[in-house]
């Protein structure tokens, strides 16, 4: 599905969200407190905008997916990241190696969203963040209806127009409405053992929300 939507993804992002995204990819960055030199994993990375997002803290960042037709494109688009095919729940590389793991827009594609928490954090060295930025539900009563009515009607057709593949934007419509946010995704994390704070801020009334958690 991701690969069929691969070459329209990032216009199509824009186009849905009106171009905030990359304004929640600069606050993740931000927020992570990563510094010039530090070692960043950005898990799900698709076509990479995330990644982008850190390399320009002058970080060090290595970027996977398990679709290769999107990490093509991130290739194009910032060819000093460091791209390798992987999943989130097994990660190839070895305890403690990176300042920063993050994930923007992808555990709730994962198959088990907990195990892959816990496998960014096996990765982390103590003291150092897991990032995640995620869709969500905004609390407000009225403007999640209206949210509402736009994620159910005009996202699926709008993301049908731009790239064809109308399924892929229902998918992502139900994906989000069912996954956990807020406190309940904050839960979840802590269910790990492997922090020791979580904390999270809603995004634009909460339409997406940003999840941080401290390595024990």
């Amino acid at each position: 599905m991701f690969a069929s939507i691969s070459a329209r993804y990032d216009r199509a992002n824009t186009v849905l969200s009106v171009g905030v995204h990359h304004r929640w990819r600069r606050q993740a960055v931000r927020w992570s407190g990563v510094g010039a030199g530090d070692a960043v994993l950005d898990c799900a990375t698709g076509t990479g905008d995330l990644a982008i997002a850190f390399r320009k803290a002058g970080t060090r960042v290595v970027a996977t997916d398990f679709v290769p037709e999107m990490l093509s494109i991130a290739r194009t688009k910032s060819p000093d990241i460091e791209l390798r095919i992987a999943d989130v729940t097994a990660l190839p590389y070895d305890d403690d190696a990176f300042d920063v793991a993050s994930i923007a827009f992808g555990i709730r594609n994962v198959a088990d969203p907990a195990r892959g928490i816990a496998e960014m954090a096996r990765v982390v060295r103590p003291g150092g963040r897991v990032m995640v930025l995620e869709l969500g539900s905004p609390p407000n009563a009225l403007f999640r209806a209206l949210y509402n009515t736009y994620r159910r009607h005009a996202l699926p057709r709008i993301g049908g127009v731009l790239t064809g593949q109308r399924g892929a934007y229902e998918y992502l419509e139900s994906s989000s409405a069912d996954f956990p946010c807020g406190e309940a995704f904050v839960q979840m994390m802590r269910g790990s053992g492997r922090f020791a704070n979580v904390e999270f801020r809603a995004l634009t009334f909460g339409i997406a929300y940003l999840y941080r958690g401290v390595i024990a």
